[in-house]
């Protein structure tokens, strides 16, 4: 179960990513509602997401990276 939260939390945030407010937005709710390692793993896949879209570079803060 907890797999299938974290694939549709990272399908929203790619939906989502053309706006880095709306991003930001959709990215506090996924830190408050993921498990300590999902957030690992959000951490990981954020990193190489951004890199595509640097504009979404700020958004690492929430995520404390």
């Amino acid at each position: 179960m907890t797999k299938i939260m974290f694939d549709y939390t990272k399908s929203i945030l790619e939906r989502v990513s053309f706006d880095p407010v709306l991003f930001c937005k959709e990215l506090e709710k996924a830190v408050k509602t993921l498990l300590p390692y999902e957030l690992e793993q959000l951490k990981e896949w954020l990193m190489s997401f951004i890199i595509e879209k640097p504009e979404l570079k700020p958004s690492l803060v929430i995520v404390n990276i």
